[in-house]
């Protein structure tokens, strides 16, 4: 997979999420898998997996409600855990990335995520 480093410096993915591509944030400080607008919840068949806790930058704690989906994510589906949230963007978290290489290149504003198999 391929993405770029916005003009605001962020790194970002493309996904295709609900039958529209949607840009995704890849959060390295988010060691979870997914976080979701509560609007997208509808498109997904959730299994509640019980409460997450936490830390945002600023030390503040917050609680919220875990649900794994089947989630399509570089040409396959995956099941993630997800929390849904009064937000507009996506957050792709460490815990997603597990198997793969992160390479961000700030100075040619590119993002390469490469599956890797462990033998």
């Amino acid at each position: 997979m391929t993405g770029e480093v916005d003009d605001t410096g962020t790194p970002v993915i493309r996904l295709s999420i609900a039958g529209r591509e949607c840009l995704a944030t890849i959060d390295t400080g988010f060691n979870g898998d997914l976080e979701l607008p509560a609007e997208l919840k509808d498109h997904f068949t959730v299994e509640y997996a019980g409460e997450s806790s936490s830390t945002l930058a600023g030390g503040v704690v917050i609680e919220e409600d875990l649900y794994e989906v089947s989630f399509p994510f570089d040409n396959e589906i995956v099941v993630a855990r997800v929390t849904f949230a009064p937000v507009q963007g996506i957050l792709v978290g460490t815990g997603l990335l597990h198997n793969y290489r992160l390479e961000i290149n700030f100075v040619t504003r590119t993002v390469v995520l490469e599956k890797v198999v462990v033998t």
